[in-house]
C-alpha cells in the first residue's frame, strides 16, 4: 500500500520580522498594476535571487504566487507581522543548493474581490467565478510585464504558479487550463471544497488531454479540519489515478501541526522550492552520493 504522505527534509523557519523592519533588499515593488480584464489596481512584488545583478546574461525560472500581500512584507500581511518569508526561505534554499536561483513574483489579491478572482466557477450562494478573467490578467498582462523587466527563462518547465487556500485552488486550475505556460504548481491547503468540489470534475476532464503533466507540490496541515484533510487526500488520489507519480512529478504531504495560516505556509516554502525547482548542483551531488552508496 502506498504511504498516505511523503516527507522532505525541512528546517525550522525563522519568525517573520516585525512591521517596520527594513524590506528585503532584493524585493522590488511595482505599485499600481492595472488590467483591462479586471478592475482596480494591485501591487506586484518581485524577489530576485542572490547574484542576480552579477551576470547580465543569466536568465532565471519564474514562480508566480497569489496573495502577494502575505509573502514578503510584515506590514501588508493579512495578519500584521506574519508572512510566508518567501525571500528569506528562497535565499536559504539557494544557499544550501537545494533549489535553483529563481525569480518569485507575488501578486496582491484584490481584497473584497479575492473570492471572485480566485474561483473558476460561480457558486449559487458565494458567487465567484472570475478566475478565467484573472488568468487572462496573469498570462496576457503580468507575464509580459515581468518578462520586459526581468531576465526570465521561457517555457513551462521554467514557469510556475502557486498559492494557498483559494490561491491554491486557482493556481491548480490555471495550471491545468494552461499547461503550455505553467509546468510547476504549488498547491498549498487548496480549497477543493469550492462549488461542490468542482476542481475534481475539472481535473477529470483536463487530465486526459494533457500532453505534459505539470509537476505538483500538494500539501495540507493536519490541524486544518477534517474536510480539508479529506479533500486533499481525495485530490491526491485523483492525481495518482490520472497518471501523476509520487516522488516523480507529484509530492503530497500532510504537515504535522500544520494550520491554515501564514506561519504554517512559511514552513512549507523551502521544501516546496526544493521539489518544484530543484538545484541541478544539489541533484548531481545527491545522485553521486546515491551511486557511492550502491
Amino acid at each position: 500500500m502506498e504511504p498516505r504522505t511523503q516527507s522532505l527534509p525541512r528546517t525550522q523557519a525563522q519568525p517573520s520580522p516585525p512591521p517596520g523592519e527594513p524590506p528585503h533588499p532584493r524585493v522590488h515593488r511595482h505599485a499600481g498594476f492595472t488590467s483591462r480584464f479586471l478592475p482596480g489596481e494591485r501591487e506586484i512584488s518581485v524577489y530576485v535571487p542572490p547574484g542576480y545583478s552579477d551576470d547580465a546574461s543569466r536568465q532565471y525560472p519564474l514562480l508566480i504566487l497569489q496573495d502577494g500581500q502575505n509573502l514578503f512584507d510584515p506590514a501588508t500581511s493579512f495578519i500584521p507581522g506574519r508572512t510566508w518569508r518567501v525571500a528569506e526561505n528562497a535565499d536559504d534554499a539557494v544557499a544550501a543548493a537545494e533549489a535553483e536561483p529563481l525569480v518569485i513574483a507575488g501578486v496582491a489579491n484584490a481584497g473584497e474581490r479575492r473570492i471572485a478572482e480566485y474561483t473558476p466557477t460561480r457558486d449559487m450562494k458565494l458567487g465567484g467565478g472570475e478566475a478565467g478573467r484573472y488568468a487572462l490578467l496573469v498570462t496576457r498582462e503580468l507575464l509580459p510585464f515581468l518578462r520586459a523587466r526581468y531576465r526570465l527563462l521561457s517555457g513551462p518547465e521554467h514557469t510556475g504558479i502557486g498559492g494557498s487556500s483559494l490561491g491554491g485552488l486557482v493556481s491548480l486550475w490555471m495550471g491545468l487550463a494552461h499547461p503550455e505556460i505553467f509546468g510547476r504548481l504549488a498547491v498549498m491547503s487548496p480549497s477543493v471544497w469550492w462549488n461542490h468540489r468542482y476542481i475534481l470534475a475539472y481535473l477529470k476532464d483536463a487530465a486526459p488531454a494533457l500532453h505534459r503533466r505539470p509537476r505538483i507540490w500538494l500539501d495540507v496541515g493536519d490541524q486544518e479540519g477534517r474536510r480539508t484533510l479529506t479533500d486533499a487526500d481525495m485530490l491526491h488520489a485523483r492525481l495518482r489515478n490520472y497518471g501523476w507519480r509520487d516522488g516523480v512529478d507529484l509530492h503530497f504531504e500532510t504537515i504535522a501541526g500544520g494550520k491554515h495560516d501564514e506561519d504554517s505556509w512559511a514552513e512549507r516554502v523551502r521544501p516546496m522550492l526544493r521539489f518544484l525547482f530543484p538545484s541541478q548542483t544539489g541533484e548531481a551531488d545527491r545522485n553521486e552520493v546515491a551511486g557511492i552508496a550502491r
